[in-house]
C-alpha cells in the first residue's frame, strides 16, 4: 500500500502545471476571505461597501439641523412611510406620524423637518 502510494504521488509530480488564466482563491494552507468566496447578491453588497456605499442603510444616518432648509432625509423605497420622532433627548415618548413625498413635514410636537426621498434597494 506505501509503495502504491509512492508511486502515485511521484507520477503526479511528473505532470505539467496547469496553466491559464485559473484564479488562486487562498494563499496556500490559508482560507480564501469573504471578497473571494463571495457569489451574487452578498458579492454585490461587499463591493459596495468598499465603495464606500451604504446598500441596505446599515451605516449611522448622517445627522441634519431638521430645519425647512436643511431637514431630515428618510429614504423609502415608498411614497409614503411612518417616521418615529423623539423629541427631547430624555423623552421617553416618540411621535409617530406619516411622511408623504413631496415637500418637508414638521413633527407635530417640536417642529423637526423631515423629507422623504427616494431609494432603490441593490438587487
Amino acid at each position: 500500500m506505501a509503495s502504491r502510494l509512492l508511486r502515485v504521488s511521484a507520477a503526479l509530480r511528473l505532470l505539467p502545471a496547469a496553466s491559464g488564466p485559473a484564479r488562486r482563491l487562498a494563499v496556500p494552507g490559508g482560507l480564501a476571505s469573504d471578497e473571494e468566496q463571495a457569489t451574487g447578491l452578498e458579492r454585490k453588497v461587499l463591493e459596495a461597501m468598499n465603495k464606500g456605499l451604504d446598500p441596505y442603510s446599515m451605516f449611522r444616518p448622517k445627522r441634519y439641523a431638521g430645519t425647512k432648509e436643511d431637514p431630515n432625509l428618510v429614504p423609502s423605497i415608498n411614497k409614503k412611510r411612518i417616521v418615529g420622532c423623539v423629541c427631547e433627548e430624555d423623552n421617553s415618548c416618540v411621535i409617530w406620524f406619516w411622511l408623504h413625498e413631496g415637500e418637508a413635514q414638521r413633527c407635530p410636537s417640536c417642529g423637526a423637518h423631515y423629507k422623504l426621498i427616494p431609494h432603490e434597494l441593490p438587487h
